[in-house]
Protein backbone atom coordinates (compact mmCIF):
# COMPACT_ATOMS: atom_id res chain seq x y z
CA UNK A 1 0.00 0.00 0.00
CA UNK A 2 1.60 3.26 -1.17
CA UNK A 3 0.61 6.03 1.24
CA UNK A 4 1.75 9.57 0.50
CA UNK A 5 1.06 13.04 1.86
CA UNK A 6 1.25 16.22 -0.15
CA UNK A 7 0.81 19.94 0.33
CA UNK A 8 -0.97 21.43 -2.68
CA UNK A 9 -0.64 25.19 -2.13
CA UNK A 10 -2.29 26.10 -5.44
CA UNK A 11 -5.42 24.27 -4.25
CA UNK A 12 -4.99 25.44 -0.60
CA UNK A 13 -5.07 21.93 0.75
CA UNK A 14 -3.15 19.02 2.20
CA UNK A 15 -3.94 15.55 0.89
CA UNK A 16 -3.41 11.91 1.76
CA UNK A 17 -3.22 9.52 -1.17
CA UNK A 18 -3.10 5.73 -1.08
CA UNK A 19 -2.13 3.99 -4.31
CA UNK A 20 -2.95 7.14 -6.32
CA UNK A 21 -6.44 7.37 -4.77
CA UNK A 22 -7.46 10.52 -2.89
CA UNK A 23 -8.24 9.41 0.66
CA UNK A 24 -8.37 12.52 2.85
CA UNK A 25 -8.10 16.30 2.50
CA UNK A 26 -7.58 19.24 4.84
CA UNK A 27 -8.53 22.54 3.16
CA UNK A 28 -7.29 25.90 4.39
CA UNK A 29 -7.27 29.62 3.71
CA UNK A 30 -4.47 32.08 4.47
CA UNK A 31 -5.64 35.15 6.43
CA UNK A 32 -2.66 37.41 7.14
CA UNK A 33 -0.63 35.76 9.90
CA UNK A 34 -3.21 32.98 10.30
CA UNK A 35 -3.97 29.79 8.42
CA UNK A 36 -7.61 28.79 8.82
CA UNK A 37 -8.43 25.12 8.36
CA UNK A 38 -12.03 25.25 7.21
CA UNK A 39 -12.82 21.75 5.92
CA UNK A 40 -11.66 18.17 6.16
CA UNK A 41 -12.87 15.31 4.03
CA UNK A 42 -12.32 11.56 3.98
CA UNK A 43 -13.50 9.31 1.19
CA UNK A 44 -16.74 7.83 2.63
CA UNK A 45 -15.76 4.23 1.88
CA UNK A 46 -12.52 4.71 3.85
CA UNK A 47 -13.84 6.54 6.92
CA UNK A 48 -13.09 5.17 10.36
CA UNK A 49 -9.44 4.36 9.64
CA UNK A 50 -7.87 7.51 11.13
CA UNK A 51 -6.99 9.05 7.77
CA UNK A 52 -8.40 12.50 8.59
CA UNK A 53 -6.23 12.59 11.69
CA UNK A 54 -3.18 11.62 9.66
CA UNK A 55 -3.66 14.36 7.08
CA UNK A 56 -4.35 16.96 9.78
CA UNK A 57 -1.20 15.92 11.65
CA UNK A 58 0.82 16.17 8.44
CA UNK A 59 -0.65 19.64 7.82
CA UNK A 60 0.14 20.84 11.34
CA UNK A 61 3.71 19.54 11.09
CA UNK A 62 4.14 21.36 7.78
CA UNK A 63 2.66 24.62 9.08
CA UNK A 64 4.95 24.44 12.10
CA UNK A 65 8.08 23.77 10.00
CA UNK A 66 7.47 26.10 7.06
CA UNK A 67 5.68 29.16 8.40
CA UNK A 68 5.14 31.31 11.45
CA UNK A 69 1.35 31.49 11.05
CA UNK A 70 -0.98 30.50 13.82
CA UNK A 71 -3.72 27.98 13.11
CA UNK A 72 -7.43 28.80 13.30
CA UNK A 73 -9.44 25.57 13.49
CA UNK A 74 -12.67 26.58 11.73
CA UNK A 75 -13.50 22.96 10.88
CA UNK A 76 -15.01 20.89 13.70
CA UNK A 77 -12.62 18.03 12.99
CA UNK A 78 -9.48 20.20 13.22
CA UNK A 79 -10.86 21.68 16.46
CA UNK A 80 -11.40 18.14 17.79
CA UNK A 81 -7.87 17.16 16.70
CA UNK A 82 -6.39 20.00 18.77
CA UNK A 83 -8.52 18.88 21.73
CA UNK A 84 -6.93 15.44 21.43
CA UNK A 85 -3.42 16.91 20.97
CA UNK A 86 -3.04 19.62 23.64
CA UNK A 87 0.73 19.43 23.20
CA UNK A 88 0.24 21.15 19.82
CA UNK A 89 -1.73 24.12 21.23
CA UNK A 90 1.23 26.43 20.60
CA UNK A 91 0.19 26.42 16.93
CA UNK A 92 -3.05 28.13 17.94
CA UNK A 93 -1.43 31.02 19.76
CA UNK A 94 1.93 31.73 18.17
CA UNK A 95 2.47 35.14 16.62
CA UNK A 96 4.11 36.23 13.39
CA UNK A 97 7.88 36.38 13.70
CA UNK A 98 8.05 33.41 16.03
CA UNK A 99 8.15 29.67 15.58
CA UNK A 100 7.11 27.40 18.42
CA UNK A 101 7.45 30.31 20.80
CA UNK A 102 11.03 31.13 19.82
CA UNK A 103 11.74 34.46 18.08
CA UNK A 104 13.13 34.11 14.58
CA UNK A 105 16.52 35.62 13.88
CA UNK A 106 16.57 38.63 11.59
CA UNK A 107 20.21 38.02 10.65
Amino acid sequence: MGKSFEHQPDASRYVLMIDDELVAVADYRINGDAISFNHTYTNPKLRGNGYAGEVVEFAMNDVEKTSDRHVVPMCWYVDKWFGEHPDRADLLTRTAGTTAGTPKSSA
